[in-house]
């Protein structure tokens, strides 16, 4: 009996750290510099818009919000630009910082409170928010949760294109939410608006319908990413209170 117990407690799921570092393979933001004769190849072979020529040295600017980190940019560019592993670090439109549960706790005198939308996802995105829940990554240390009706939450948290069938039950959501609210936009999808194109079924971003506080890039961004992003928004939401 004992040796069975000793067995499981050796075999337990371990907890990562959170990291905002990838694995070698993993695509994170863009280095390296443009030549000026591949500027504008580079751009056109980016299916969202995200690669932007710019005068500077560097000769490019990346919109994350967009990114889909295809890696079309990349290969243009012929050994000029890399991907580096690091994290297109979360866009958040107000200075903010990383918080722990402690903080959480003495700043809202409770958890952070969550409510996700679907606004028209592949449900990449979905499938990597579920992976916040798991032994690995478990979000619940830090204090926050995932609420079934948005009349309890602190957050919208929206994945996906906006679609014209969701577009409503997103500024539904928004309204039911107490003050102060934030909302996150989570994947290039809900961030960037522009991976599926112009069509009569498609809004677009979510800040499109909606204020949206805090961009969280990737498709679909890492379970880490999403995190971040939340307990920068637990540090909004505080100074708002």
């Amino acid at each position: 009996m004992f040796k069975v117990i000793e067995r499981l407690l050796g075999d337990k799921i371990a907890t990562e750290k959170i990291s905002l570092t990838g694995s070698e393979r993993f695509r994170g933001k863009i280095n390296g510099s443009c030549p000026e004769n591949l500027r504008e190849e580079c751009a056109k072979v980016c299916p969202v818009g995200a690669f932007k020529v710019t005068a500077d040295a560097q000769g490019y600017a990346v919109d994350y919000k967009k990114c889909l980190f295809c890696g079309k940019c990349v290969e243009k560019a012929m050994g000029n630009l890399q991907h580096s592993s690091d994290e297109a670090l979360p866009v958040i439109t107000e200075d903010a910082a990383e918080v722990t549960a402690e903080v959480i706790k003495q700043k809202l005198g409770r958890s952070l409170h969550v409510r996700h939308l679907d606004a028209g996802s592949c449900n990449a995105c979905d499938f990597e928010m579920g992976a916040m829940s798991n032994p690995i990554y478990d979000l619940h240390r830090y204090g926050v949760h995932v609420d079934a009706s948005p009349r309890h939450a602190d957050l919208l948290m929206v994945t996906g294109v906006v679609t014209r069938n969701l577009e409503q039950a997103l500024k539904m959501s928004y309204e039911a939410m107490p003050e102060p609210r934030l909302v996150m936009a989570c994947g290039a999808c809900a961030a960037g608006g522009e991976t599926y194109g112009a069509s009569y079924a498609i809004v677009g971003a979510a800040d499109k319908v909606v204020p949206v506080d805090i961009y969280i890039p990737g498709c679909p961004p890492r379970p880490s990413a999403m995190i971040a992003g939340l307990l920068a928004a637990a540090d909004m939401l505080a100074e708002r209170m």
